[in-house]
């Protein structure tokens, strides 16, 4: 588990190296990364850019499946409500993510959208793994630009 949020982290520091908001992912399917991803919303200027989103489009292509149901995902930062509902419609089997977001979170905070009773898939979701580290990224980045 360790080795896959340090995977991740480093795509968070790659993102956060481009300007982007720090925050990066794998997928992972027995036991190797098949995806990863950082944030490059700026970069792409799509607000749909998010390392979730990029990083389960990559997984499904490589796969050629649009459920990723024997999958992993690691991120840097708990999930917003658009990247997890597509977490729940890939059929992810378990969520691991590092920091928290109370303000604009998907799953323990605002939305929870595994908790509503239209969500038709919930992974098993592990919170909390590398916080501090995954925290203290996205503290320095957003110090930097005020």
């Amino acid at each position: 588990m360790a080795g896959f949020m340090a995977q991740a982290l480093a795509e968070a520091e790659a993102a956060g190296a481009r300007g982007e908001v720090p925050v990066g992912t794998v997928v992972v399917r027995d036991g190797e990364v098949i995806a990863r991803a950082g944030n490059r919303v700026e970069e792409l200027g799509d607000p749909t850019a998010h390392a979730e989103m990029l990083a389960l489009r990559a997984a499904t292509t490589l796969l050629g499946d649009k459920r990723l149901d024997d999958c992993d995902l690691y991120v840097t930062l708990e999930p917003c409500p658009m990247c997890a509902a597509a977490i729940s419609l890939a059929r992810i089997r378990r969520l691991y993510f590092g920091a928290y977001d109370p303000k604009g979170g998907g799953v323990e905070h605002g939305a929870k959208v595994f908790d509503h009773a239209t969500c038709h898939h919930r992974p098993e979701i592990y919170g909390g793994l590398e916080e501090s580290r995954s925290a203290d990224l996205l503290r320095a980045f957003f110090a930097e630009r005020r």
